[in-house]
């Protein structure tokens, strides 16, 4: 008997269409379209002015845009503010890193919505279920850091660690990590790498902005680039063996784009 098997078609978690962005003349995003799966990391790539920081910003709830919608699987929604973003499941992890230095990483990871408890008719900050929390955190993503500790005090690396963890605590669908492996060290980056991949292995999505596609080649699904507010090239890693067979492509797309 012949079996036959019906194709499953997976709903993208968010959808961007005819995206536009205007900043007086500067026609920053122009008719952006971009799908992200769930589970998915996709590398979101370009120079400086490609328009990369834009998206982010709409898609956190920094920035709305002039034009365009926006799905939240399958539904349109409007991001209007970052608390917006963070009810939809949207969690960012900027280029500046969020973090107040001078707090310690118990009171980052919380940073906002710190747990509360009641003592008589008040209420007060739970920091006993801040510090235990923090320290599953931590301890899953193996950072030699403790929740008592300053963050002035971590590397670049284990900075962007507490932010992913925040992330992950607050049960975030989608992490975008703006720049993240900007100005650290050779472990740093394989220390974000690995966030990533922690990420994607329970089922966070993930939109990873770089400049750099060797840097993010590993642990990406796919790429899209942009490159003065357009999208050139969207393409999934599994079509290619290499890096270099990667970017022989993406060359051969632009320069068919730009005829």
């Amino acid at each position: 008997m012949r079996i036959v098997r019906k194709a499953v078609f997976v709903e993208p978690l968010l959808t961007l269409r005819n995206i536009h962005k205007w900043f007086e003349r500067v026609h920053a995003l122009n008719g952006v379209d971009m799908d992200i799966y769930p589970g998915e990391v996709v590398g979101l790539v370009g120079d400086n002015g490609a328009g990369k920081s834009t998206l982010v910003k709409i898609l956190s709830g920094r920035l709305y845009p002039d034009k365009g919608e926006i799905f939240w699987e399958g539904e349109k929604v409007k991001i209007s503010s970052v608390q917006d973003a963070r009810r939809l499941g949207i969690e960012t992890v900027h280029q500046e890193k969020g973090l107040v230095d001078c707090f310690s990483v118990a009171r980052n990871i919380f940073l906002g919505r710190e747990p509360e408890k009641k003592f008589g008719f008040l209420k007060i900050v739970d920091y006993m279920k801040m510090k235990e929390e923090s320290q599953r955190v931590v301890d899953w993503l193996n950072l030699r850091i403790g929740p008592d500790q300053e963050v002035r005090f971590a590397s670049g690396g284990e900075k962007q660690g507490v932010v992913v963890g925040r992330a992950m605590y607050f049960k975030a669908r989608l992490v975008i990590l703006d720049e993240p492996t900007r100005a650290l060290s050779v472990m740093g980056v394989e220390r974000v790498l690995g966030f990533t991949e922690a990420l994607k292995s329970t089922g966070i999505s993930c939109l990873f902005v770089t400049h750099s596609l060797r840097q993010i080649f590993r642990v990406m699904d796919r790429v899209v680039i942009l490159d003065r507010g357009e999208k050139k090239v969207d393409v999934k890693k599994k079509e290619f063996r290499s890096v270099d067979e990667l970017e022989s492509k993406i060359l051969e797309i632009i320069k068919g784009v730009q005829k």
